[in-house]
């Protein structure tokens, strides 16, 4: 393994280092129990933080948690509640000569001493153990009543007891029961079979701006990106619950990456701890290695007929209210709808609703009914609010176009 200063890194490692390094931080700035609980199962699998590659974000980490675990009872680094993966992680990083530290007084880590090895697991008999689990709720859940098996049994013998009988009846029909000569029985009439009522016509197609999912998003960090000039990757809550695709945790909340293009055009230091809405149900997409999950509304000069969109901006973050929280639904006032859980692409549903996005006199970004054709003449403007009522604004531009 090369050492630290001859490694070479991908975009995505460098961000991923940058997201270490802060979360290195909060670790010196509030150290508790959950987030060192954490730390110490991401490491389960990891011999460095970005997994084998060392780098600057084991160092951080290090200078983070190596006077807690210094400050650990054995019971705390190696028990069956320890931390274990935290403690090879300090040892690793202290005593490597991979990143060149020269540490005085090192945490003094005895390998040998192990207080708890989790026993192995019998595949077999986990696997059994489980079978007899599922069958014993699902008995439970019964109540008592016979068994899907038993069930069928019984149906298949109740089915050959009808065709015994059934064949009983035709022998005593042809044998010992035939009609006289000449005398034959009617013919049954033939029942009309009713036909089925046809079946009710589907639910119109829902056509709304309401469909796109619009929320509050507080941006906790944002950086540069790496490979691409004109992009800020920021770190975005906007009220995911924890496991939802494409989120991982940061300083304690859910969180998505977003890639916007507005380097150049909003300076990285407003970008920082701010609150924005964000579109939160767009198909995630790859910006130059680093994959996009929503995207931050902005403002700027509508572009006149012939003129072509040079994106020198200038431009504006829409702004919910200060109150505001990650998470709260917005959406036009008239228009609110159950959003789409991803919009299908195929559909078109932002590119035909983005049009109508502006803003009014009063700095007040709104939908204009007006602009989008498959409204069917519809008109009027609906303002950008909150749930809790608020509207959202923009500084200065008027008339803007809003995406």
């Amino acid at each position: 393994m090369a050492a630290l200063s001859a490694q070479k890194y991908t975009p995505v490692e460098e961000s991923e280092i940058q997201q270490w390094i802060v979360r290195a931080d909060s670790l010196k700035s509030a150290a508790d129990a959950s987030l060192l609980d954490t730390l110490n199962a991401d490491l389960a699998t990891r011999t460095t933080v970005l997994g084998t590659k060392p780098s600057k974000a084991d160092i951080a980490v290090y200078q983070a948690v190596a006077p807690l675990v210094k400050a650990w009872t054995p019971e705390e680094r190696t028990g069956e509640k320890g931390r274990p993966n935290i403690v090879r992680l300090v040892d690793f990083v202290q005593n490597s000569p991979l990143f060149g530290l020269e540490v005085a007084d090192k945490v003094t880590i005895d390998a040998e001493e192990v207080l708890y090895v989790k026993p192995p697991v019998d595949a077999k008999a986990e696997k059994e153990r489980l079978k007899k689990e599922k069958a014993a709720a699902a008995a439970a859940t019964a109540g008592g009543e016979k068994t899907l098996v038993d069930r069928t049994k019984e149906k298949v013998v109740e089915v050959k007891d009808k065709v015994v009988e059934a064949k009983d009846t035709v022998v005593v029909t042809v044998v010992g029961t035939a009609a006289p000569e000449g005398k034959q029985k009617p013919k049954k009439e033939k029942k009309e079979k009713q036909q089925r009522a046809p079946a009710p016509p589907p639910p119109p197609a829902i056509v709304s701006p309401g469909l796109i999912d619009l929320r509050v998003g507080h941006i906790l960090k944002a950086i540069k990106h790496p490979e691409a000039d004109s992009l800020y990757v920021s770190t975005i809550a906007m009220g995911d619950k924890p496991g939802t695709d494409d989120t991982a945790e940061y300083e304690g909340q859910v969180c998505r990456t977003v890639c916007s293009g507005l380097n150049g055009l909003v300076p990285l230091e407003e970008m920082q701890g701010r609150k924005v809405v964000v579109v939160c149900n767009l198909k995630p997409v790859k910006m130059r290695g680093i994959k996009s999950s929503a995207m931050v509304l902005a403002a700027s000069p509508r572009i006149k007929e012939g003129e072509a969109d040079d994106h020198k901006g200038p431009v504006e973050l829409v702004n919910p209210p200060a109150d505001a929280k990650a998470g709260e639904r917005v959406y036009f006032e008239g228009w609110q709808a159950e959003p789409e859980k991803v919009l299908n692409p195929k559909k078109k549903i932002w590119e035909t609703f983005q049009p109508g996005f502006t803003t009014t006199d009063d700095l007040e970004v709104a939908f204009d009914a007006g602009v989008v054709k498959e409204l069917e003449g519809k008109t009027g403007f609906g303002k950008l609010v909150t749930e809790s009522g608020g509207v959202c604004k923009v500084p200065s531009l008027k008339g803007a176009q809003v995406r």
